[in-house]
């Protein structure tokens, strides 16, 4: 039987040429010319004038990014609730707070009404303003931008965009990353395209470029012995990782379209059903890579459960058996992060929405290496399993 897989990397036939050289001429370490040459490869595929530093990975990214708008010790950062761990966990790891946010219904992202309420009490508590606010592309489905900015614009708060899971997709034609002051990648082996673990920031312009590379290799000054007058990380990415990165640039486009074409079978399969209901773009000027394809079941809520016991309700459940009885890998949402036991005393703004989410919804292959027969086979044993 034929084992299905949610987002297997899958290999252009160029990496080889790109990690030899590496080999060839010794640059087994990281940096070299293929992450110099990778990093131009991501600023010419995001545009806007963007650089873009290469690291070991997306959470790296993440870890960076904040440390670059000053987060310390003390300070309070607004994060989507609905996400994986890594979104926040860098907060912490700086000494800083997570204040969690709760998603609206129609992209599953950052709601900017709860985004505004979590701001103004954040400043009645604390007396002072987040320091950063790290909005999410939720299996790479923008968020309202245009919504989000005007409320951080007004109260001066800087955006660091987790765009992880979102490489390729677009909000009003551009590209995910480069709407914050940073923006994060993910190349991790099941995104769009993998450096097998890596990531990037996209930075805006030179000078934050050379501030993140300094961070990232240690923060050692120039000099010719070992001066530290800052902390730094071990966070750049290997230049053998990143000829995998260039290889993986000559396809990056037919992946995306990859995608983007196994989300429209899915939506069209599951147009007009009952019960299962496809998530798809709400608004004409989103166009999400679809990294991840996911659905619902509605008309299938479980009874209400406490943040203590949350769980997927029976038909996701139901569903997900019948998947890997034949082989086919899918799995829940994310739960959301302030209902994880680590973060049950950080700050949260919420209505249910990301709950009632992870309850019901599921996510699908949806990789370059999935076929039209493995979507037809994974429509039709879904469809049975509600009627089961």
């Amino acid at each position: 039987m034929k084992k299905v897989y949610l987002c297997l990397a899958h290999m252009s036939g160029n990496e080889m040429k790109y990690i030899n050289e590496a080999f060839d001429t010794n640059w087994v370490v990281p940096l070299g010319p293929n992450v110099d040459a990778f990093e131009e490869d991501l600023e010419r595929f995001v545009g806007e004038g963007k650089k873009v530093v290469a690291l070991s990975s997306g959470t790296a990214a993440i870890h960076l990014g904040l440390v670059a708008l000053g987060v310390e010790k003390g300070d309070e950062v607004i994060c989507q609730s609905f996400t994986f761990a890594a979104s926040c966990n860098p907060v912490v790891y700086l000494g800083a707070t997570p204040v969690f946010v709760g998603s609206e219904e129609k992209t599953w992202n950052i709601d900017p009404n709860m985004l505004e309420d979590a701001i103004k009490d954040r400043i009645k508590k604390t007396g002072k303003k987040p320091k950063a606010v790290v909005p999410i592309y939720m299996y790479g489905m923008p968020p309202y931008i245009d919504e989000m900015r005007d409320i951080v614009n007004l109260y001066e708060i800087p955006v660091l965009e987790d765009s992880a899971e979102a490489l390729g997709s677009k909000y009003k034609g551009q590209m995910a990353g480069t709407f914050g002051t940073y923006g994060v990648l993910s190349f991790n082996g099941n995104k769009m395209i993998t450096t097998s673990g890596g990531g990037a920031l996209i930075c805006p312009n030179e000078e934050a470029k050379r501030k993140i590379m300094f961070y990232a290799t240690q923060a050692r000054e120039n000099k010719p012995y070992y001066l530290h007058k800052e902390i730094g990380f071990n966070y750049r990415l290997s230049n053998v990782c990143a000829g995998i990165g260039r290889g993986q640039m000559t396809v990056v486009d037919d992946h995306i379209k990859h995608h983007q074409s196994i989300a429209d079978k899915y939506r069209k399969a599951f147009e007009g059903h009952d019960i299962i209901r496809f998530h798809t773009h709400p608004e004409d000027y989103m166009e999400p890579n679809y990294w991840l394809s996911t659905i619902t079941f509605e008309g299938c809520e479980n009874k209400a459960c406490s943040c203590d016991d949350i769980e997927p309700n029976e038909s996701v459940m139901k569903a997900m058996k019948a998947l890997a009885d034949a082989g086919i890998e899918s799995r829940p949402l994310w739960r959301p992060m302030h209902t994880q036991p680590v973060y049950k005393d950080a700050p949260a703004y919420v209505n249910g929405t990301s709950e009632r989410l992870f309850r019901k919804g599921l996510c699908l292959p949806s990789g370059p290496c999935v076929t039209d027969d493995d979507v037809n086979r994974i429509i039709e044993i879904l469809k049975t399993s509600v009627k089961a």
